[in-house]
């Protein structure tokens, strides 16, 4: 997967709040020269969800804490661009009997960009126009990526 000696790697690990007490998982970071290679392996999505698709995105805040995951803050944005083009938009989550895996090389930041920094999954799907954040409803899961 390291393409040399200077790649890194970072993880976080997913966890469903009161929305989703199953939902687990684990996202995982590898920084390449063409990009960062995004995998992310979930359990327990809710069936509740017509359509299956669950937002994804990291999230600039540092924590989890708070109720609906309030420490996460809003989608990593470093330029202020408009949604759907944040550093921290990605392909939402298709739910297969409850589990999801999903792979995608971005340019968008760096692993460096993204520590300290929490992914969330949300309730539903995004829609790529609404701003500020495309309307994919409440968080539902967290995780906090860190190296390693």
């Amino acid at each position: 997967m390291y393409q040399n000696k200077n790649d890194f790697q970072a993880s976080a690990v997913i966890r469903g709040g009161q929305e989703a007490p199953d939902l687990s998982g684990v996202a995982r970071f590898f920084q390449r020269s063409d990009g960062v290679l995004v995998t992310i392996r979930v359990t327990g999505l809710p069936a509740e969800n017509p359509g299956g698709f669950f937002g994804l995105h990291i999230h600039g805040g540092s924590g989890c804490a708070g109720e609906n995951f309030a420490g996460t803050g809003g989608h990593f944005n470093p330029a202020g661009t408009p949604h759907p083009a944040h550093a921290g938009d990605l392909p939402p989550l298709l739910s297969c009997g409850g589990r999801a895996y999903l792979a995608v090389l971005t340019d968008r930041f760096t692993v460096a960009d993204i520590i300290g920094r929490t992914v969330v999954i949300h309730g539903g799907s995004d829609d790529f126009r609404s701003q500020p954040a495309g309307d994919a409803g409440t968080k539902i899961a967290c995780g906090v990526i860190k190296w390693g």
